[in-house]
C-alpha cells in the first residue's frame, strides 16, 4: 500500500507564504501604529504577536509531507518539512519481519507515529514520524496496513 500528501505540496507553500506575508504585514502595521498612527496604545504588539504565534503552531505541527510504501518485502517512510532548511527529512526503509509494533499519539491537533522495530545491537528502536497533516482516512488506512503487517509478523513468530 501506498500512502502519500506530497500532492498537497502546493497548499502547505501557500499557507506558509501566506502566514509569513501576515507576519511582514503585522510588523509593518505596528512600526505603523507606534511611530505614526498611536490608535491602539499598548495593545500593538499583538500586530506583530499573533502572526508570529500562528507560523510557531504551523512548524510546531510538525513535518507536513509524509509518504509511506509497503509494497514489496520492505517498509520506507519518509517525513519532510516543505521548508527544507527547517527541519532535516526523515527516511527509514526497512523489512517487514522487523516490525514489532505501532502506536498512534493524538494530542489535539498533533498526531505523531511511533514505530518499535527490532535491532540486531540495542533489541528494539522506536522510530518518530509527524503525521498531523494526513487526514483521518489517511490515518485510518496507515493503520490498517501497520495492523496487517504486524499481526503477519506476530503470526510467523507463534
Amino acid at each position: 500500500m501506498r500512502l502519500s500528501n506530497r500532492n498537497k505540496t502546493s497548499v502547505y507553500s501557500f499557507v506558509n507564504t501566506l502566514l509569513i506575508m501576515f507576519l511582514i504585514a503585522g510588523i509593518g502595521a505596528y512600526f505603523l501604529e507606534e511611530y505614526r498612527f498611536d490608535i491602539l496604545g499598548k495593545e500593538s504588539f499583538f500586530l506583530i504577536l499573533v502572526p508570529l504565534l500562528l507560523i510557531l503552531f504551523y512548524y510546531l505541527n510538525g513535518r507536513q509531507i509524509f509518504e509511506y510504501d509497503s509494497d514489496g518485502e520492505a517498509l520506507h517512510f519518509r517525513n519532510r518539512n516543505i521548508v527544507p532548511f527547517i527541519q532535516k527529512p526523515l527516511s527509514d526503509e526497512f523489512p517487514k519481519y522487523k516490525l514489532l509494533k505501532y502506536e498512534v499519539i493524538d494530542m489535539f491537533f498533533m498526531k505523531r507515529l511511533y514505530i518499535t522495530i527490532s535491532s540486531k545491537n540495542s533489541g528494539s528502536t522506536i522510530l518518530k514520524y509527524e503525521i498531523s497533516y494526513l487526514t483521518r482516512k489517511e490515518t485510518s488506512d496507515l493503520k490498517f496496513s501497520l495492523n496487517k503487517v504486524v499481526k503477519t509478523n506476530n503470526e510467523k513468530k507463534s
